[in-house]
């Protein structure tokens, strides 16, 4: 039976070596047109991947896979101030364009530790593993790129960001290291996408690479 969960993006689920999490958030902010810029007009879902920018505010990954920026965590939402009412507005994705004051900061919150794991969706499945254990022995400690890190629902606010399970790989350029397969009720057919994965985002800016030979590095341009 096919597994019955949508995506919703990265999911926060703990911290390794399970130390205390509370989840905590840290305020980042969008470009906006208040220094004479254009504002940024990208949607961000709750769920997505954020990279950093050289103008000291933070965008959506560059390509559906992820991109090659380092990776500063996964956007939870943000406060903006609505344009028609003058009042702040609170929403778990940033609608791009719109009902936003460019007047004012665009306040985003990202879930920004480099130790946190996160659930995420398979976008496919590999027809090799069809049990969990099979895929355990692919998947568990291999990496992996996004599908589908650029998209997500504006009925619902949550990114469609998944796992390609076709890019597995023991190369630690990849977005993300899986750490786990998650046991969850409904989702549990190994044959089909929807496959829930337990997994940390490599080449984290604020942490260790995920080869551990580096602090990430790099910023997105912003004209």
């Amino acid at each position: 039976m096919a597994n019955t969960q949508t995506a919703y993006g990265l999911r926060p689920y703990g911290l390794l070596g399970g130390r205390s999490n509370n989840m905590a958030l840290t305020q980042y902010i969008i470009d906006n047109a208040s220094d004479d810029e254009t504002i940024y007009n990208t949607a961000i879902f709750q769920g997505s991947p954020v990279i950093p920018t050289n103008d000291g505010t933070i965008e959506l990954v560059g390509s559906a896979s992820g991109g090659s920026v380092a990776l500063l965590g996964v956007f939870a939402g943000c406060e903006y101030v609505s344009s028609s009412t003058g009042k702040p507005v609170f929403r778990n994705y940033y609608p791009g364009s719109g009902d936003v004051d460019s007047n004012f900061d665009v306040k985003a919150f990202v879930y920004d530790d480099p130790n946190m794991l996160f659930t995420i969706m398979t976008s496919n499945a590999q027809t090799t593993e069809d049990t969990e254990g099979e895929l355990k022995n692919a998947a568990v400690f291999a990496n992996a790129d996004f599908a589908t890190a650029t998209s997500g629902s504006t009925a619902t606010g949550l990114s469609s960001a998944t796992l390609d399970l076709n890019t597995l790989a023991a190369t630690a350029a990849l977005n993300m290291r899986v750490v786990g397969v998650l046991d969850q009720a409904g989702n549990d057919d190994f044959t089909t996408a929807g496959i829930p994965l337990i997994v940390r985002l490599n080449n984290h800016f604020n942490g260790a690479s995920g080869d551990g030979t580096a602090i990430g590095t790099g910023l997105q341009a912003n004209p």
